[in-house]
């Protein structure tokens, strides 16, 4: 019983909550960042480079069968070696983009924090049977 008491102790901690709910918000950023590079920044820089489409670009290493597409996609499925660089340079601005979202994101908070002024806690008034007890206190030390 002492495991599966120490696992539960572990999987609802604030820690391990918090950093599930990270894993799948960034997932679906992900998918946002793949959707913004391949669908608007990818064709813009396609049409700056002579209308390329990066996912497209490889090198084939083996020989192609006869009657074989020279497609990437029909090429991986007639299993010939192909080198897809096409598919790491879409990746390469994947990353770049989330890299720079995030910074962003963490300089902002950054200054958030820096801005927020550190105020001291008020004190506390002190409640009238404090003041007088300590009235009594000091007239019985009399």
């Amino acid at each position: 019983m002492g495991m599966i008491q120490e696992f539960k102790d572990f999987a609802v901690k604030g820690n391990v909550i918090d950093l599930a709910v990270g894993v799948i918000i960034g997932g679906a950023f992900g998918k946002i960042v793949d959707s913004v590079v391949a669908d608007l920044i990818m064709p813009i820089v396609g049409a700056a480079f002579g209308k390329l489409d990066f996912s497209s670009l490889f090198v084939v290493l083996g020989s192609v069968p006869p009657g074989t597409a020279t497609t990437l996609d029909a090429l991986k499925k007639a299993g010939v070696p192909v080198f897809a660089y096409g598919s790491f340079i879409t990746v390469a601005v994947n990353f770049a983009i989330l890299a720079f979202i995030i910074f962003l994101m963490v300089k902002q908070i950054n200054r958030l924090k820096r801005e927020a002024p550190v105020t001291a806690p008020a004190p506390v008034a002190t409640s009238e049977d404090v003041l007088l007890l300590r009235e009594i206190r000091d007239s019985l030390k009399k």
